[in-house]
């Protein structure tokens, strides 16, 4: 099956609207889709209507921010209900701070020489309430001063640059609880891009995780080296953690792999989507 249980609509910080997102996975072969905005719903409905028209099985999905020591690390929720009350109402308490955090960033850019900052990324930010680094990185894009997002990252966004700034953001057994209590199955999205996590430390994130009822792991993930994918196949086995397959995608110009284009699971490990509904 080709399923890619992670990607992104402009209702958070990707560059298709839901709709044309979901016919940009049919067209490249999806048989099962998740879209899992960051901290965020609102498109769920819109793709689950042209899923249904294009006969395109779909999962209701988010990725839910969650602080796990002083390192952020993505919860992927899958099959949850949409309108489910308490997730609904941790997902606002989570979108609460991301105001105050553009703010802080765009602040933190001008002490570097970059003005303006804000009220670009808020241009370019189709749910005001989503605005996020994203937005600010293609800003500078678009204004020249830079190539493309990566290079912003690289340069101004990620931790210990110039624009980086930390928020708080949900607790993990929060994240959990909510995606459990929606009806939904917990995944730990990406995770060999929590690069400041040492071994001991992903392991104990794993060791938590499962304690508050964590199900799986995203083993093929858009930002995943082969070698990469081996480790956390051997996780999962090691772990019994269901497998998870995602694109992480974004848009076609920013993201590493296409929506519906990443490498198949190993097929001893238990896929993610034989416990969805």
């Amino acid at each position: 099956m080709n399923a890619d249980l992670h990607c992104h609509s402009s209702v958070s910080d990707g560059c298709l609207d839901p709709a044309a997102l979901v016919r940009r996975a049919r067209d490249n072969g999806v048989d099962l889709l998740a879209l899992t905005d960051h901290d965020e719903l609102g498109g769920v409905a819109e793709a689950a209507a042209e899923a249904a028209l294009l006969g395109m099985r779909f999962v209701a999905g988010v990725e839910i921010s969650v602080t796990y020591g002083d390192e952020t690390v993505h919860i992927v929720g899958l099959g949850v209900d949409p309108d489910d009350p308490l997730l609904c109402a941790g997902l606002a308490r989570v979108r609460e701070g991301r105001e105050g955090r553009a703010e802080r960033i765009a602040a933190e850019l001008e002490r570097a020489g970059l003005r303006g900052t804000l009220a670009g990324a808020r241009r370019l930010a189709r749910n005001p309430a989503m605005i996020g680094r994203a937005h600010f990185a293609r800003h500078l894009v678009a204004c020249g001063l830079m190539p493309d997002v990566r290079t912003v990252f690289e340069h101004y966004l990620a931790r210990g640059k110039p624009g980086f700034v930390s928020h708080r953001w949900a607790e993990l057994a929060e994240a959990v609880g909510w995606i459990h209590g929606a009806g939904g199955i917990a995944v730990v999205a990406h995770p060999a891009r929590y690069h400041r996590l040492p071994a001991a430390a992903l392991e104990k994130l794993f060791d938590d995780f499962t304690a508050v009822g964590g199900e799986g792991v995203e083993v093929v993930a858009g930002s995943h080296t082969p070698d990469e994918m081996l480790r956390f196949a051997s996780l999962a086995r090691r772990r019994g953690l269901l497998a998870s397959r995602a694109s992480d995608f974004h848009s076609a110009d920013e993201s590493l792999v296409d929506v519906g284009r990443c490498r198949p699971l190993p097929p001893d490990l238990v896929p993610v989507w034989s416990r969805l509904p």
